[in-house]
């Protein structure tokens, strides 16, 4: 069982997240933004800022269908893997749910962060 990376996903309103991606991105830290090829005329849609190979943060805007949130992403190796092991140590953990191409476990950590496992589906 291996990490190969993590995704950081902050869902804020509008604004603000505008503001957080502002910060990040060429006139802030200055951190590459990846190219979701989005038309941004109906407003803010969200930004993406990868970190090597299998990490990245993404901010979005929050709207009827995404509700505020905070999110950490793992990608492992095996999602079916670590959600047995989790659940065999008394961590309550939902799903799968295959989207994306993506194999992935939901859990909420004590404080309320939520937490998605995750691992690429078999081609």
């Amino acid at each position: 069982m291996t990490i190969l990376g993590i995704r950081f996903c902050t869902v804020k309103p509008e604004q603000e997240a505008r503001d957080i991606a502002a910060f990040l991105g060429p006139k802030g830290w200055g951190f590459a933004e990846r190219s979701m090829g989005a038309d941004h005329s109906e407003g803010f849609q969200g930004a993406v800022f990868p970190a090597g190979e299998a990490s990245w943060t993404e901010i979005w805007a929050a709207s009827e269908h995404m509700p505020e949130t905070t999110m950490l992403h793992v990608i492992v190796d095996d999602a079916d893997a670590y959600a047995e092991k989790a659940k065999a140590n008394g961590v309550t953990v939902n799903g799968p749910m295959d989207m994306h191409g993506e194999r992935i476990y939901f859990s909420e950590a004590p404080g309320g962060l939520q937490i998605a496992v995750l691992s690429k589906l078999p081609a």
